[in-house]
């Protein structure tokens, strides 16, 4: 049947002109490499081993399932953990035992134990600069009287700043508006709101709100601080579990630190791998920095690390597993139901189109009333009876992604049933459908083309959106939605 397709002059004139278009020849073959490649995938992905040596004998758990009571003689009929067995010393100690896994050992559905990462944990020492916050005295003439930790906005010590002036802050060349006038009010003794001045980018000032006493205060107390869009990123620095250095290049603050100091923080950092370590302060440079050691245990979800090319989701299982099985379920998924989609569009379009009168007029509206079902909810209501499944997705999708394309179907048949050759087939006693399928059908395919990339990009968006709104596959399927949820 598909052979006279082929050899039709239009199907073959239809791919000549669909190879010369080289990226979507392209396209098309890296697709389909793809996915052919993810109908292998449990050869790439899995946590069973391809073939193994055991006593003598070979097996294949990949193909075939063998309880642990085979390989340990335990009396365990369930499924055996192979890379436990992998590790276990009466396994091991046999030279002529051996595991042969796939490149990824892991399955999309089985979680990791913690345990098994440990090495992937990290120490590292957390520097969180310290925002320099400072208060001075100062008297109508705004000269300081009294300075507290005020030194570092001056370039000198407290005991410096006495009997300077304010606006000798190299920082402050000339009094912000609106802060004579702040202070002034606080020596009239007058209410005032607390007020914040920028003089500039390193430097802020305040004043806290003024409530009127008995008598005019002889000193106003200003508030200087860097300012909140100084630099206040902590800085990482992470250490092997030999602790060596991990984190390249050097930070800077690490780097103007002293010899000795440096000792003591990788000294913290050892211990930290086995106790609580308290926050501290530390002066780098005439900056203040809390240095925070900690260890950074493994949690899910994980970053990439050795053997987990794409990290692990929160539930603890392999991301580049989930997702290449996840590929293979939305492609299989949007073939099936492009195909499902595309033989009852075509066989109801045809026959609306062919036969015309009443036959049209009567499809057509019942197709009216079908389309006005809400899926959504019918997909739930099934869902809830017969439980979430990849069939039942399939069914409730196809029995509704039809309809579109039967439209374009029944127009063409429309368009064509009239030609002078079907005419002549007529007169020569060629049954309905063969005229349908053999003189009809291929001149009418061109929405099929033009439509199939469509319907497949869009039957795969719609199992993912589902999937995201979780209404889609049931939990652990692999399935893309289900990550883009988690992200």
């Amino acid at each position: 049947m598909i052979s006279p397709w082929i050899k039709n002059p239009l199907t073959r004139k239809r791919l000549r002109r669909f190879r010369a278009h080289k990226r979507a020849w392209w396209s098309f073959w890296i697709l389909a490499t793809a996915y052919l490649v993810s109908l292998g995938a449990e050869l790439i992905c899995n946590d069973r081993p391809l073939a193994m040596r055991s006593e003598g004998r070979w097996y294949f758990p990949i193909v075939r399932y063998h309880p642990e009571d085979t390989f340990l003689h335990n009396g365990q009929q369930t499924r055996p953990d192979y890379r436990a067995l992998n590790a276990n010393p009466a396994f091991r100690n046999d030279p002529n035992n051996f595991m042969l896994f796939p490149p990824v050992p892991f399955s999309p559905l089985a979680s990791l134990d913690p345990a098994s990462l440990q090495s992937a944990a990290t120490l590292a020492a957390t520097f969180t600069p310290m925002p320099h916050v400072g208060n001075v005295n100062v008297d109508t003439n705004l000269t300081v009287i009294q300075a507290q930790a005020a030194g570092h906005f001056f370039a000198t010590n407290d005991n410096a700043v006495i009997g300077q002036s304010i606006t000798s802050i190299p920082s402050i060349q000339s009094i912000p508006p609106g802060l004579q006038t702040a202070l002034t009010l606080r020596f009239n003794n007058q209410p005032a709101p607390a007020a914040a001045f920028t003089p500039n980018l390193a430097t802020e000032l305040s004043l806290p709100a003024y409530i009127p006493r008995a008598a005019p205060p002889d000193t106003v107390r200003l508030t200087f601080r860097d300012p909140s869009s100084a630099a206040t990123t902590p800085v990482i620095v992470q250490f092997e579990p030999d602790l060596r250095i991990a984190t390249r290049p050097l930070p800077s603050v690490w780097e103007h630190l002293p010899e000795s100091t440096r000792a003591d923080i990788t000294n913290l950092v050892a211990r930290a791998a086995r106790e609580y370590i308290p926050s501290t302060m530390l002066n780098v440079n005439g900056n203040a920095f809390r240095l925070d050691v900690r260890k950074q245990d493994i949690t899910w979800p994980h970053k990439p690390v050795r053997g987990h090319w794409m990290g692990i989701d929160s539930a603890g299982r392999d991301v580049f597993a989930r997702i290449l099985y996840g590929f293979r379920i939305s492609m299989s998924f949007g073939f099936l139901l492009v195909a499902v989609t595309m033989v009852l569009g075509v066989l109801i379009g045809a026959v609306q189109g062919f036969f015309g009168g009443r036959t049209d007029m009567f499809t057509q509206r019942a197709i009216e009333i079908w389309s006005a079902l809400p899926f959504l909810y019918v997909m739930i209501l099934l869902g809830s009876v017969f439980g979430r499944s990849f069939g039942l997705l399939l069914f409730c999708y196809g029995i509704f992604n039809w309809i579109g394309i039967s439209y374009y179907i029944r127009a063409e048949f429309l368009r064509l049933r009239r030609q002078s050759y079907i005419e002549a087939a007529r007169c020569l006693g060629i049954p309905s459908w063969r005229i349908m399928l053999e003189h009809i059908l291929p001149n009418a395919i061109t929405p099929l083309i033009t439509f199939f990339p469509f319907s497949l990009v869009g039957a795969i968006a719609a199992l993912y959106g589902l999937d995201y709104l979780g209404f889609g596959l049931p939990p652990p399927t692999p399935s893309w939605g289900e990550l883009l949820f988690q992200a």
